[in-house]
């Protein structure tokens, strides 16, 4: 990676379970993820898949598609991040946010079925623009306004 990466919180979202998850004005973030996050599926959580990654160039790029979705939440994120390229993001990659959180990209998310309530082309329409999943590696607050940087390993 030449140039640092950089990108910024637009929004930090959670929820019972499920999509959408709402907008809160900060969380608490640990090794299981958001406090007060949930899922409805086991597999949709765990360690590994502790928080979603979501790009708002991604929203507008499906909002031209004609897909019908309003940002924050509306794909179950938790983090929803702007100018960021998630392009030439890869697994391993470190994300600082604020001060405190250090994120590590453990997996690209492979879109679900429950997703065809947004949108009947779901969930080939979102494949290759449906965000990452990363594990904790540093806790702390998460809140919008935080600027947040990649590190690739060497």
């Amino acid at each position: 990676m030449s140039a640092e990466l950089r990108g910024g919180v637009v929004s930090v979202c959670s929820g019972p379970g499920g999509i959408p998850k709402r907008p809160v004005p900060e969380a608490q973030v640990a090794a299981e993820g958001l406090t007060g996050d949930c899922h409805r599926f086991e597999q949709h959580g765990g360690l590994d898949r502790a928080v979603c990654l979501f790009s708002m160039e991604d929203y507008a790029a499906l909002q031209a598609d004609g897909v019908a979705c309003r940002p924050p939440g509306a794909f179950g994120e938790n983090l929803l991040i702007e100018g960021l390229d998630f392009d030439v993001l890869e697994i391993g990659d470190r994300l600082f946010v604020g001060d405190e959180v250090e994120l590590e990209i453990h997996d690209q998310r492979e879109p679900c079925g429950t997703l065809l309530s947004l949108d009947q082309r779901f969930p080939d329409l979102l494949t290759g623009r449906s965000g990452w999943l990363c594990r904790v590696i540093a806790g702390g607050t998460l809140r919008p306004g935080q600027m947040l940087r990649v590190v690739r390993p060497a």
